[in-house]
């Protein structure tokens, strides 16, 4: 019952959400211990730029964990991932996740390092 309702807001958000070359879309998932940011072109199917809690360039891995301030400190990371693949502007993809708390800190952070949503 409760996958099913993760699984119809995910859907529901991904009907509107949609990626182009211009404009990819920046997908986020929260697992219990990591958090993953994808910059994806959808009109191509490929992932443009990537960053996670576990990749390499994560200054600390142990501080860089699902929560606020991890998810803050990737928000960051992720902006300059795109960046440097000279991408400023994205459209936000929440998944099925809430607009507050860990995801709001994200963006926020990503807002303010750069990148347009």
């Amino acid at each position: 019952m409760k996958q099913d309702l993760r699984r119809r807001r995910h859907w529901r958000v991904r009907m509107k959400v949609i990626g182009t070359p211009e404009r990819p879309r920046m997908s986020v998932r929260f697992t219990g211990k990591n958090v993953y940011v994808q910059f994806i072109d959808d009109n191509a199917g490929h992932t443009v730029a990537a960053v996670s809690s576990l990749g390499k360039p994560v200054p600390d891995r142990r501080q860089s964990a699902a929560n606020v301030t991890g998810a803050a400190r990737l928000g960051k990371l992720a902006a300059a991932a795109a960046r440097a693949k000279g991408i400023e502007q994205v459209v936000f993809d929440r998944g099925s996740a809430r607009y507050h708390g860990k995801v709001k800190a994200l963006a926020d952070a990503a807002r303010e390092a750069g990148l347009k949503f």
